[in-house]
């Protein structure tokens, strides 16, 4: 099982980024996807989850209205569209795959937003 999560990197405060999570090695249609970020000092938190079918997203309130999530089940990849960054929105960012009782995380990736 692999969960490879892509799109990361620095930007300023006000800009987007794509983050990408291709999914290998289990039955990615079955699953529920979720984004949780964990920034510096802080717990992690569940940022975005989207239904196996693609019907049904939740969104953390601090990022309502700003992100996005989606997924390509012929591409076995969930995304998550994250605009008018903030600084506190600085974090490492994991894409993860949930069908009870089996969970599997990504190794993640950084998102950094300057100031």
């Amino acid at each position: 099982v692999q969960l490879v999560e892509s799109g990361g990197g620095l930007v300023q405060a006000g800009g987007s980024l794509r983050l990408s999570c291709v999914a290998s090695g289990f039955t990615f249609i079955r699953y529920n996807m979720s984004w949780y970020r964990q920034g510096p000092g802080k717990d992690r938190e569940l940022v975005a989850g989207i239904a196996s079918g693609g019907g049904s997203t939740n969104y953390a309130d601090s990022v309502k209205g700003r992100f996005t999530i989606s997924r390509d089940n012929a591409k076995n990849t969930v995304y998550l569209h994250m605009n008018s960054l903030k600084p506190k929105d600085t974090a490492v960012y994991y894409c993860t795959a949930r069908n009870w009782p089996l969970q599997y995380w990504g190794q993640g990736t950084q998102v950094t937003v300057s100031s």
